[in-house]
C-alpha cells in the first residue's frame, strides 16, 4: 500500500460552497499498515436547514440531523481519525476544503497530505473517462451500497484502491501516488516546518535573505499553495531556483480577500523594490498617452505626474512607453492613421504606412490635420481614462470566506487612502486622509474590480 496510514474520507453537506454551507455527515475508513481497517461515521447537525434537493440526493433530512452532534462536538474524533494518515477523497478539494472551514470556525487549523482519487484515476487510466465516482463503480465493478452516504462512499474509495492493486503493478500505483502527493522541496536553509503555519488564506508574502529588505514580494488568494509552488521541483523556474538558494525566512500578512492582497503587494513592491520583482517593479514605468485638443503628436505621461482630477484627454494605462507605442501602431493600422503625425517616425514626405497604402495621407497633405486628429481621438476612445464615478470617498468591503476577517478599503479619485479593520482606523483615515498620488497601477486594479465590488459611500465631494 502506498502509505502506512490512509484515511478514506467522504462528507455530505448542505451545498457546494465550503465557506457558506455546512457538513451534515462524515464517513471515514482508515487503513493502517495495509490491513487493519477501522470505520467511523456520524451525522452532523449543520445548525441550518438542509435544502430539499440535497435531502433528496443524500437521503439525509432535517429530522435526521436535529438530534445529531454539531461539528464542534465531533471535531476531536474527526481529527483523531485522520491523524498521521494520507487524506484520500474523491474530488478531494471539496471534502478537504469543507473540513478546513469547519475547523477554522472553531479557531482550529486542519492540515493533511491530500490524495484525490479523481487525479489518481486520470493518471493511471488516462485513456479512459469519465472519472466520477459512478464511472469508477461501473468500470471496476465496485459494490455501491449506501451510495451518497458518507461512509458508503468512503468504502467505495477503499474498494477502488484495492482494485488498483489487483489490476496495476505496485510500482506504477506508488509512482502515480507519489507524483500527486509530491510536496515542495524546501530550500535546506529553511526549517522543515516552514510551511506548516502558513494559512490557506488570501494575503501577501515576503521572502527574505540575509538583508533587511525582502528579495521578493508576492500575493495570493491561497498563501500556502502559492508559496509552496515556488519550491515545487517539477515546475520551478530559473528565477525560482536562484531565489530559493537565497531565502532564509518567510513573512506573511493575511488579508480579507484578493483586492486587499493586490493593493498591499503593489504598495510593498513600489516602496521596498525587491530584487526579484522585476515585472511588478516595472509598474512604476506605467504611462498614459496625452492627446491635446489641437493637432499634434501624442505625448507619453508618467503615472507619477498625472493629476487624478485631470484625466481628460489621457488614454491608457500602458505598462511602459514601449507598450504605448505598440498601441499607437495598432490603432494606426486599424484607422489608417499617419505614423509621422503620431510621432512614430521622423521623416519628410510620405510615412512608412503611406508607402504601404495604410495611411489616409496626413503626411502628404491628403488629409487635413484636424480630421486626422479627430480620427485619432476616436480610435483611442476605448483607452480613455475614466473620471472618478463616485461623489467623494467610497469604501470597498471585503470579507474572508468564513467571516474571520473584514476589511474596508477606502478610495477617492482612484487613489487608495488606506484600509480599515475597525472603526478607529476608519475614522482616522476619514478625518485625516493621507495625501495620495494618482497611480495608474491602482487605477487599473479598480477599473477592473469596482464594478463587482460591495461599495459603501463614505463622504461626498
Amino acid at each position: 500500500m502506498f502509505a502506512s496510514a490512509i484515511a478514506f474520507v467522504d462528507l455530505e453537506t448542505t451545498g457546494m460552497a465550503a465557506g457558506a454551507d455546512r457538513v451534515t455527515e462524515v464517513g471515514i475508513v482508515r487503513i493502517d499498515e495495509g490491513a487493519q481497517v477501522s470505520e467511523w461515521s456520524s451525522l452532523v447537525n449543520p445548525e441550518c436547514s438542509i435544502p430539499a434537493a440535497i435531502q433528496a440526493l443524500t437521503g439525509i433530512s432535517n429530522a435526521m440531523v436535529a438530534a445529531a452532534p454539531t461539528f464542534r462536538q465531533i471535531a476531536d474524533d474527526v481529527a483523531a481519525q485522520v491523524q498521521g494518515a494520507v487524506f484520500v477523497a474523491h474530488n478531494a478539494r471539496f471534502d478537504y476544503g469543507f473540513l478546513k472551514h469547519e475547523f477554522a470556525r472553531l479557531g482550529r487549523s486542519f492540515t493533511a497530505k491530500v490524495l484525490c482519487t479523481v487525479k489518481l484515476s486520470r493518471r493511471l487510466y488516462p485513456e479512459t473517462g469519465p472519472h466520477n465516482l459512478d464511472a469508477l463503480i461501473a468500470r471496476h465493478s465496485l459494490a455501491a451500497a449506501d451510495r451518497h452516504r458518507a461512509l458508503g462512499d468512503a468504502r467505495i474509495l477503499w474498494q477502488f484502491v484495492q482494485a488498483l492493486y489487483r489490476d496495476k503493478a505496485d510500482a506504477e500505483i506508488d509512482a502515480a501516488v507519489g507524483r500527486i502527493l509530491k510536496g515542495p522541496s524546501l530550500p535546506p536553509q529553511l526549517p522543515a516546518d516552514a510551511l506548516d503555519t502558513i494559512p490557506e488564506a488570501p494575503g501577501v508574502y515576503r521572502f527574505y535573505g540575509l538583508n533587511a529588505l525582502p528579495l521578493y514580494v508576492g500575493k495570493s488568494v491561497n498563501l500556502r499553495a502559492r508559496i509552496a509552488a515556488h519550491f515545487s521541483a517539477d515546475y520551478r523556474s530559473a528565477s525560482d531556483l536562484r531565489l530559493s538558494a537565497e531565502i532564509t525566512r518567510i513573512e506573511i500578512e493575511e488579508t480579507a480577500g484578493e483586492l486587499g492582497a493586490l493593493l498591499r503587494e503593489s504598495q510593498l513592491v513600489k516602496t521596498l523594490l525587491p530584487a526579484y520583482n522585476q515585472r511588478l517593479r516595472r509598474r512604476a514605468e506605467m504611462v498614459a498617452l496625452s492627446v491635446a485638443a489641437e493637432p499634434e503628436a501624442p505625448d507619453y505621461v508618467r503615472s507619477d505626474v498625472i493629476e487624478a482630477d485631470a484625466l481628460e484627454n489621457l488614454y491608457g494605462p500602458f505598462a511602459s512607453r514601449r507598450q504605448a507605442r505598440e498601441a499607437l501602431r495598432a490603432v494606426a493600422a486599424e484607422a489608417a492613421l499617419c505614423w509621422t503625425a503620431l510621432g512614430l517616425e521622423r521623416r519628410s514626405g510620405p510615412c512608412f504606412a503611406r508607402q504601404l497604402r495604410k495611411c489616409a495621407g496626413a503626411c502628404v497633405g491628403a488629409e487635413p490635420p484636424a480630421a486626422h486628429h479627430a480620427r485619432l481621438r476616436e480610435a483611442l476612445a476605448r483607452y480613455a481614462l475614466k473620471p472618478w464615478p463616485y461623489a467623494g470617498t467610497i469604501g470597498v468591503l471585503e470579507s474572508s470566506p468564513i467571516g474571520e476577517r473584514t476589511e474596508l478599503h477606502m478610495f477617492r479619485d482612484w487613489c487608495w487612502l488606506g484600509t480599515a479593520r475597525d472603526e478607529s482606523e476608519l475614522y482616522a483615515i476619514l478625518e485625516a486622509p493621507p495625501r495620495c498620488a494618482f497611480d495608474l497601477d491602482i487605477y487599473r486594479l479598480l477599473v477592473k474590480r469596482l464594478p463587482r465590488a460591495t461599495i459603501r459611500p463614505l463622504s461626498r465631494a
